[in-house]
């Protein structure tokens, strides 16, 4: 989930060291399969891509594998993995101590990066004239948690950014002397969510994830190590934070996964309120003094963000016992409409103080444990402007983090960022007419929208431009379609000359038009129209892509039915229909008929007028002859 922005390709690179290289969980391996890895250099000139098949990317015929993987709730798929194999390793029968040479096509950028740290530290050597001991022996001085023998277990690794800076520059210094890794590109993963880097020999490497981290420094140059060890268990953790960003459905779905409906896809009514949950991580700070936290918010503008609605929390444990801390108002700040675009921004000058104060678990090394979740939830309103465009695109809100990302500037330096991660919201509309039952349209029909059946809970609906928007009553004080104080500016529905009366800012759900007041000369329909509109979203609903709303890789279909019952000539009727929709303006159609009146009959049958018109003739008739005998007299 990218916004669409160009930002530097900067590699996250972590180390492993060792008999065999550790990204992720490893699998122990025996001690006979422990051959001579001398036979096999891999020269920058026979880099191979590799592609995962079924979590696996086979890399050649050796005996060692890599095993990464992911972040909880984060998919590796889609990733890229630079492999550069730095050492080749050597472990003793005993597997009591292991030995390490150079691999020829790092050995110049091992030696360039190794004489200017030794240069730096006093003792001054050109790159020509260091050699394989002294690189071996300086990057072994960067690890705080040495141990001895190839099979000896270990489970601390080094923390500090001393080694953190020697890996980052090491690796820049092989992109300059263009010395191409091995590259893999992960295609699919096993089933927990991890994949093997398989047929390796026997070495030190460092697996570089290629990642959209914007900054100077890499933020993941905080390196996880371990040293010498077939047998360790080490899994992957992001040296930076990380962020997801999720949006709280207030339907039910059988593709959301949370139980409390959190994912990247909501729908709502206009004026109701749009919750919204921010989570990241703690990284491994150990190194910094003080660490710079800051989330920046890009929210479309049919979304009113409620400053006052922000809490951040920090969950972890105590002594081996779960907290959460609430961070208090006077420890981040909210500033609204930043002059970089950002709609918001939350920032926490500083995080370490707060998670070294709350979560004290610092050893005797004075090293603090992190990896503290940090979530962040606020709301936002969805407003008036989402009237102009119902349907597809949908209303999009971006974030992504800044951190520090330079253990020498005491948080107020360097800083990277992480990429932006997108949700997106909805909201429909309903384009009612009113006719007769011979097509003539009827004004001044006049309609209220209610959320139940026995109508007693008004959506409450304002004047707009080109018909009528909803006003969700948690807008107004109240909770979704109860409760809030009715606006002076709430009316009711009319048609008007062309019979129409649209609303706009309509959800997915059941609602009830009830016609309150028929056009003169025009039976009022006696009960309301059931109405239900349907949304349907992708069946990945936590893999939003920014865009993805305007095309129908997100809202795929929007359906609609109506049920009308009618009472003419002493006959009830109930009718089912299905509306004319469309996905694009999320729109739905519906006519409301009134029949046309029929006269009652004015007396009697047409036999008693025949009748009773004869009579009134021959009456006529003795009239006449009366009046002419008077006048003869």
């Amino acid at each position: 989930m990218k916004k669409a922005k160009n930002y530097n390709k900067k590699r996250a690179a972590i180390v492993l060291t060792g008999t065999l290289a550790f990204t992720g969980a490893v699998s122990a391996i025996p001690m006979p399969m422990l051959g001579n890895p001398m036979a096999a250099v891999v020269y920058a000139a026979d880099a191979t891509n590799y592609s995962t098949v079924k979590g696996i990317a086979t890399m050649g015929s050796g005996q060692a594998h890599i095993d990464i993987t992911g972040n909880e709730g984060q998919t590796l798929v889609g990733k890229q993995f630079n492999v550069y194999k730095l050492f080749n390793a050597e472990n003793a029968k005993g597997g009591e101590s292991i030995n390490y040479t150079f691999n020829p096509v790092y050995e110049q950028a091992l030696k360039n990066v190794v004489s200017k740290a030794l240069t730096k530290a006093g003792t001054t050597v050109t790159a020509a004239n260091v050699t394989e001991y002294q690189v071996i022996d300086y990057i072994q001085s960067l690890n705080n948690y040495p141990v001895e023998g190839a099979t000896t277990e270990q489970k601390l690794e080094s923390r500090y950014s001393a080694f953190r800076y020697f890996i980052e520059e090491l690796r820049d210094e092989m992109t300059k002397l263009n010395e191409v890794p091995e590259v893999v590109n992960v295609k699919n993963v096993r089933s927990d969510n991890s994949i093997r880097l398989d047929g390796l020999e026997y070495g030190y490497y460092v697996i570089d994830e290629v990642s959209n981290v914007e900054g100077t420094h890499s933020a993941s140059s905080l390196c996880m190590v371990n040293t010498a060890n077939p047998a360790a268990q080490v899994m992957i953790k992001s040296d930076y934070p990380s962020i997801t960003k999720k949006i709280q459905e207030d339907d039910s779905d059988a593709n959301i996964k949370d139980a409390d409906r959190w994912n990247d896809i909501g729908d709502y009514e206009i004026g109701q309120t749009v919750p919204y949950k921010y989570t990241s991580n703690v990284p491994d700070i150990n190194g910094y003094d003080t660490y710079y936290y800051a989330w920046h918010d890009v929210m479309d503008d049919a979304l009113t963000f409620n400053a006052k609605s922000v809490k951040i929390e920090i969950s972890g444990t105590v002594d081996g016992k779960a907290k959460t801390y609430t961070l208090n108002n006077d420890e981040f700040t909210v500033t609204e409409k930043p002059d970089n675009g950002d709609t918001f921004m939350i920032a926490v000058a500083d995080l370490k103080a707060i998670v070294d104060r709350e979560f004290d678990e610092v050893d005797n090394r004075k090293e603090n444990t992190y990896g503290q979740t940090v979530t962040l939830t606020y709301n936002a309103t969805l407003n008036d402007k989402a009237a102009e465009k119902t349907g597809r695109p949908g209303f999009e809100n971006d974030v992504r983090l800044e951190f520090s990302n330079d253990a020498d500037s005491t948080g107020e330096g360097k800083t990277g960022y992480t990429p932006w991660d997108t949700v997106v919201c909805f909201t429909y509309r309903l384009n009612p007419i009113k006719t007769n039952d011979h097509d003539k349209v009827l004004d001044g029909a006049k309609f209220r929208l209610y959320s139940d059946a026995d109508c007693k809970n008004e959506v409450y609906v304002k004047e707009g431009q080109d018909g009528y928007i909803v006003i969700n009553r948690d807008s107004i004080g109240g909770t979704d379609h109860t409760g809030g104080t009715k606006l002076d500016t709430a009316v009711e529905m009319v048609s008007d000359a062309n019979g129409k009366f649209n609303i706009y800012g309509l959800d997915s759900g059941t609602y009830y038009l009830k016609e309150t007041d028929a056009p003169d000369g025009y039976r009022l329909l006696k009960d309301p129209i059931k109405l239900d509109l349907k949304a349907t979203f992708t069946t990945e609903r936590d893999s939003y892509v920014k865009g993805d709303g305007a095309t129908d890789k997100t809202l795929t279909a929007f359906d609609a039915k109506a049920n009308i019952k009618t009472f003419y000539n002493g006959i009830s009727k109930s009718e089912d229909k299905t509306l004319e929709t469309s996905v694009e303006d999320g729109s739905a159609n519906i006519t409301i008929v009134n029949q046309v009146g029929k006269k009652l009959p004015i007396t009697g049958t047409s036999s008693v007028v025949i009748m009773l018109g004869a009579g009134v003739v021959l009456m006529s008739v003795a009239i006449a002859k009366g009046r002419k005998k008077d006048e003869e007299i």
